[in-house]
């Protein structure tokens, strides 16, 4: 793989203030969400760290870490780290594959004025083949559904800047994903639980380079 580890130290002290309401809010309403659908979960819907996920674009976006402004959450939920990203001032869009999350996450984006491009479809090109075979028992992705990116009207390899919080099994095909279909000196932004957060960069043309 051409991924390269990137190291950044999240920026410190208090939350923006504004920031802090839009996280406060994405947790009560993911709370509301789940409690409505208890008896029909929705498969591998669970949050990431917001906060950390805030102060870790931010510090991207002070640092110029990535090489421009585009972002993109692959698999969504509520938007919330996509809303997050619009706050440090990126362009930021989202893909959802379960049509309720995209709604919810239409609405928390316009109660906070955010810019943000929300759409029902799946992250995973329709012609990515073995690069998306799980080893793993518990694992989420498919090529099913309608494509994502075209619906954003925009290709994976437009983004200069990717966020996934892969179920585990799912974290080397999320990592071969993007090395075959991101561009050259984007980052890939991964959250791994108690772990935490993980910046790669993509070196070089990968399996399928720029189309």
């Amino acid at each position: 793989m051409a991924l390269v580890r990137v190291e950044v130290k999240p920026t410190e002290g208090p939350l923006p203030a504004r920031v802090a309401e839009f996280v406060r809010v994405a947790n009560e309403r993911i709370d509301r969400f789940c409690a409505r659908r208890t008896q029909h979960p929705v498969a591998a819907f669970v949050p990431s760290d917001f906060e950390l996920a805030w102060r870790t674009l931010d510090a991207i976006a002070r640092g110029r870490v990535a090489p421009g402004r585009s972002f993109c959450e692959w698999g969504c939920g509520i938007g919330a780290v996509a809303g997050l990203a619009a706050l440090a001032g990126f362009e930021a869009s989202g893909i959802e594959i379960e049509r309720e999350l995209v709604d919810e996450a239409k609405r928390l984006a316009g109660d906070f004025a955010l810019k943000v491009d929300l759409v029902h479809g799946n992250f995973v090109p329709d012609d990515a083949g073995s690069l998306a075979d799980c080893d793993g028992s518990f694992t989420w992705l498919s090529e099913q559904g309608p494509d994502g990116h075209s619906a954003l009207e925009q290709s994976p390899d437009d983004f200069d800047l990717v966020f996934a919080f892969p179920w585990p099994g799912e974290e080397e095909v999320i990592f071969r994903l993007f090395d075959a279909y991101a561009a050259p000196e984007a980052l890939l932004l991964t959250f791994h639980g108690r772990e935490g957060l993980r910046i790669d960069r993509k070196t070089s043309s990968g399996v399928r380079g720029r189309r």
